[in-house]
């Protein structure tokens, strides 16, 4: 970065990419003073960084994309709304100082990352601490792995986008009920259920959602869920279940049936979503068959 812009430059711009190269800024650098968007591609951020903080008072849009030691970018946005990591294993370990305009997140990981379980426990409540006024948080399953209790809950939270979300893998199962359970105002909830991997033993997750306390908290202001790539398992089917009976304000549920799944699966699907009982008077359901 110290090659691609000075002092007097870096106080005018106002939208910044930087693309394939190392982020080490000179000794005298005082920050991105005007800077309202931010995107960064296959940066690495090496070790230069840590304790070393970078001023954006203005930056409103922040997105990183295939970036390396990204726990190092350490940074202090107090207009900061909304932020996106795609592919930067360090992402739960970025250092959002004072960001308490943050509304949107996004974080999401194309493929598994080494250690992923000792990483992702170890820094995703921390990272949600951090987001204390987001509104709209979207995680796929790489990243979605949290402990059972987070320090507080996320009251600000109102729409959940679980991407690429097994529900037949038990421990991605415990994840997103833990995030239901600490999600007082959640008003949208909407799940991505990619095919599931045959190495996944769906019986764990399948017995947990039906036991009696698999749920214990009643979802009283969620208003719409969308599920999407539903293939009919019984993890699915009970998900669903689950979500009826804790759900007294639900208005929508709109299910998108997998490609693969043909004319007959889909009827099955159907019948068998009608016949749970739900805890909303209001409840409609819309089942949409996708283009072929």
């Amino acid at each position: 970065m110290g090659r691609s812009g000075t002092p007097e430059l870096s106080g005018k711009l106002t939208k910044l990419e930087l693309d394939n190269c190392f982020f080490k800024p000179p000794l005298e650098f005082e920050g991105f003073l005007n800077l309202e968007e931010l995107l960064q591609k296959d940066i690495d951020f090496g070790a230069s960084l840590c304790g070393t903080k970078v001023n954006l008072p203005q930056l409103k849009k922040l997105s990183l994309l295939v970036c390396t030691n990204v726990c190092n970018f350490n940074i202090k946005a107090t207009k900061l709304q909304n932020l996106s990591a795609y592919a930067c294993p360090g992402a739960m370990s970025l250092r959002l100082l004072d960001s308490p305009c943050l509304s949107v997140a996004i974080i999401a990981f194309e493929k598994p990352i080494e250690d992923f379980v000792r990483v992702g426990k170890m820094n995703f409540a921390t990272m949600l601490s951090n987001l204390s006024r987001v509104q709209y948080f979207y995680i796929d399953r790489h990243f979605l792995k949290i402990p059972k209790l987070l320090p507080r809950a996320i009251s600000s939270l109102r729409c959940l986008w679980l991407m690429d979300f097994q529900v037949g893998d038990v421990d991605l199962l415990h994840a997103a009920l833990c995030l239901l359970r600490n999600s007082p105002n959640l008003e949208e909830l909407s799940a991505m259920h990619p095919e599931m991997e045959p190495r996944i033993d769906v019986g764990p997750a399948s017995n947990h959602l039906v036991s009696p306390n698999c749920l214990d908290c009643t979802l009283n202001r969620l208003q719409t869920v969308n599920i999407k790539c539903f293939e009919g398992s019984k993890p699915e089917l009970l998900f669903i279940k689950l979500l009826l009976a804790h759900s007294p304000s639900l208005d929508k549920l709109n299910i998108t049936p997998s490609e693969k799944t043909d004319a007959q699966k889909r009827f099955d699907i159907a019948k068998d979503v009608i016949q749970f009982p739900g805890a909303s008077p209001k409840e409609k359901m819309f089942y949409l068959i996708p283009k072929t």
